[in-house]
């Protein structure tokens, strides 16, 4: 069951840039959850990209190495991720997930995902 709907994915060349947005349908986001963006290639794990506290205190994956801003607008139940300076190796599937309450391959069946495809 769809709980979150995820938006913003599409093909863009090396060094482009990309704005992804995920919204409950029905889940709502809470004052406990932190929410997560993960990304899965075909045949590979639920990879964690990036999370936000309640707070605002935001954590990154060495790999997105300064050019992702993970931000949220709870009262809209949204979480956004803006993706600078992407390359072919960010080409995958991206999904949000309340982390808080997800594990493993279980983070990316929340919702459908986005795809993302980075062309050299």
């Amino acid at each position: 069951e769809v709980q979150l709907v995820e938006s913003g994915g599409g093909s863009v060349q090396a060094g482009g840039s990309l704005r992804l947005s995920c919204t409950g349908s029905k889940f709502r986001f809470d004052d406990h959850s932190d929410m997560g963006w993960y990304r899965q290639t075909h045949g590979n794990e639920c990879e964690l990209v990036s999370t936000i506290e309640p707070d605002g205190t935001t954590y990154y994956a060495d790999f997105v190495e300064g050019r992702f801003t993970i931000s949220q607008d709870r009262p809209k139940n949204t979480v956004f991720l803006e993706m600078n300076s992407l390359t072919p190796e960010d080409t995958a599937k991206y999904y949000c997930a309340p982390h808080t309450y997800c594990s493993g391959e279980h983070c990316c069946d929340w919702g459908q995902g986005t795809q993302v495809t980075v062309s050299s």
